[in-house]
């Protein structure tokens, strides 16, 4: 079976895995190890407030954003998602529906990925240490639906913040900063952070968008 290298496979390499995603694509995947990115000794500290609406805000004053669809692409994806609701359950064509929305959703999936690999690849190689909040992400895109004896509140919008988060990659830059720099990311406890002024420390539920002389909370600073 013919394939395309991706990139250069180390020496020490000794196992491989062969998967096929959802969209039908087979990756072959070597198991190895990457050297960490060496510390730039610049003496940097940046902090990193991952979001939904900005994917990451940085210390610096930088906003970085994940890529999602293009307008045309949503447009489509719209269109594919009812055209699969009016198709029969069981047919060929609501097959080759599925499928090419699942092929439209990897593409988004591969950008959100490289967007990953290359911020955390940035950050590691700018910054000495790396401040992020600690969050436990897992609890966070916790389902509101609730039971049927105890049903859930405002379900819908606890979904559409939860995919915003998923979409963000909010768990896989930590991960990714980790494996790029360790001992250099450090997890803070977002605990008031958000409320917090980097400026003059005051703990206030009006500093969560702005101070009076427009500093930006704690949350986003080191």
């Amino acid at each position: 079976m013919r394939f395309r290298w991706s990139r250069a496979v180390a020496e020490a390499v000794k196992s491989f895995r062969v998967t096929r995603d959802s969209a039908g694509r087979w990756h072959v995947a070597f198991a190895a190890i990457p050297e960490p990115i060496p510390t730039p000794g610049t003496g940097e500290v940046v902090g990193v407030d991952r979001g939904v609406a900005v994917s990451a805000a940085l210390s610096t004053g930088d906003l970085l954003g994940a890529p999602t669809l293009r307008d045309t692409e949503k447009a489509r994806l719209l269109r594919l998602l009812r055209k699969l609701a009016r198709a029969k359950r069981g047919s060929n064509g609501r097959g080759e529906v599925k499928a090419a929305i699942a092929r439209l959703k990897a593409r988004e999936t591969d950008r959100r990925k490289d967007w990953i690999e290359k911020t955390s690849t940035d950050l590691a190689r700018r910054f000495d240490m790396i401040a992020v909040e600690d969050l436990k992400i897992s609890n966070m895109t916790r389902s509101a639906r609730g039971t049927i004896d105890a049903p859930g509140k405002n379900v819908r919008q606890k979904a559409g913040l939860n995919r915003g988060i998923l979409v963000n990659g909010w768990g896989l830059l930590v991960e990714r900063l980790e494996h790029k720099a360790p001992g250099r990311v450090q997890k803070i406890n977002p605990r008031y952070t958000s409320q917090t002024c980097n400026a003059c420390k005051h703990v206030a539920r009006e500093s969560r968008e702005s101070c009076e002389d427009g500093r930006v909370p704690l949350r986003a600073l080191a």
